[in-house]
């Protein structure tokens, strides 16, 4: 397929913009779309909500008044890290269990490994068992909302508007 288009009259304006694009410092353009996802995904950590705004399911120890959902330890929050180059941008984990919380995980089995039984708190009492099997709802805390959606448009028409 092959599309023609004519264009005439004074063209100056659009060639050195065009030009301007072809310069364009599209590593930066994306170094600060990937920052910007970083830190909108940081505050899904601190208001328990994915992307689409939606609460996370308070996990039991944050319904015990005894911390607050995914951040136990902060491990896993502190490892989202984000990368970009002239292509693209992108925000991730490289955390073992990261998958289990962004999609949940129905009907897994825990077992002891290191000792004869799982020892942990259960509703105010300690409980001692060889295996449990636990039902782990989805806490989708990766992905794009529609106000990242706005800043990354934001952002791309300053790149264009600067070129």
């Amino acid at each position: 397929m092959q599309v023609t288009a004519t264009l005439s009259g004074d063209l100056s304006e659009l060639q050195k913009k065009l030009t301007g694009l072809s310069h364009m410092n599209r590593y930066a353009l994306m170094k600060n779309i990937s920052e910007g996802l970083r830190s909108s995904t940081m505050d899904r950590f601190r208001s328990t909500k994915s992307p689409e705004g939606k609460l996370w399911e308070p996990s039991a120890r944050a319904q015990e008044g005894r911390g607050i959902t995914l951040t136990k330890s902060s491990l896993l929050k502190n490892s989202i890290k984000s990368i970009a180059d002239a292509t693209g941008a992108a925000i991730g984990t490289n955390t073992i269990y990261a998958a289990t919380h962004q999609f949940g995980d129905e009907g897994r089995t825990i077992r002891a490994k290191k000792a004869k039984y799982l020892k942990f708190l259960y509703k105010g009492s300690w409980v001692n068992v060889q295996k449990v099997t636990v039902n782990i709802p989805a806490r989708p805390y990766l992905g794009i909302s529609d106000e990242d959606m706005e800043d990354i448009r934001a952002e791309a028409e300053a790149a264009v508007r600067k070129a």
